[in-house]
Order: C-alpha cells, then sequence, then structure tokens
C-alpha cells in the first residue's frame, strides 16, 4: 500500500544518528544520505526517509498521528527503544509490553524522535 514514509526533521543529522540507532535494533543499515541533504532508509518493503521541510518552516509532528515499525520479535522491540532512549528519543505511553483489543494481542513500544514525531515499534504475537 505504501511506497515511502518521509518526515521532517529540523537537524537531519541528530534525527539520521537517532534512526541509525532505532532502525538498527530492527536490523536495517544506517540511512544513505543525498546531495540536498535528505536521508533514506531502503528496504525491500519500501522507503523511509528525514527531510528538512521544503517550505522552510520548521518540522513539527502531526498530532494523532503514529509510525509504526515492524519488528521481528519482542525482544527486537525492546532493543529498538532501549537505542531510541539512548540516542535521544522520549518514552511516551505506557512501557513496552503486550496490548490487547479488537481480537488480537500485540507487543508495542512508544517513544518520540528527537523532532517530536511519534513512533511506535510493533511485534505481533
Amino acid at each position: 500500500m505504501f511506497s515511502h514514509i518521509m518526515i521532517g526533521a529540523n537537524d537531519v543529522a541528530e534525527s539520521k544518528a537517532f534512526y541509525d540507532a532505532v532502525l538498527g535494533a530492527l536490523g536495517h543499515g544506517p540511512g544513505v544520505m543525498d546531495e540536498k541533504g535528505r536521508c533514506f532508509y531502503f528496504t525491500e518493503g519500501g522507503i523511509f526517509a528525514l527531510t528538512k521541510p521544503i517550505d522552510g518552516n520548521p518540522a513539527s509532528h502531526g498530532n494523532g498521528g503514529t509510525i509504526g515499525f515492524a519488528a521481528a520479535t519482542t525482544e527486537a522491540a525492546d532493543a529498538w527503544h532501549a537505542a531510541g532512549l539512548e540516542s535521544g528519543g522520549t518514552a511516551i505511553e505506557d512501557a513496552p509490553g503486550v496490548r490487547e483489543g479488537a481480537g488480537m494481542k500485540l507487543y508495542l513500544a512508544y517513544l518520540r524522535d528527537p523532532a517530536g514525531n511519534k513512533i511506535c515499534a510493533m511485534h505481533r504475537l
């Protein structure tokens, strides 16, 4: 369904260091910078990217939005969360753990990145 997700970052280098850590904890390689100062993470499932907003205004998070990253195991989700905290992220919501609802059982971990974007690692149980 999705080809890519691009989010704004006020400091692309700071955000790259954060996402290199959290996505590295999920088994992805470091982001690749392009000539325009944007950072890209390429996977078989799509592209995740960071950029300074092209309109010149500061990057801001979308209230009510969450970007979810798939975690292969609960341990990977925990490693993702720890890497995020160590790299400038902020813990939000409940501590990483099992959530149940709508007939599903999920292991979720939530953070805010350095630009304030709400992100999540999710493992389906």
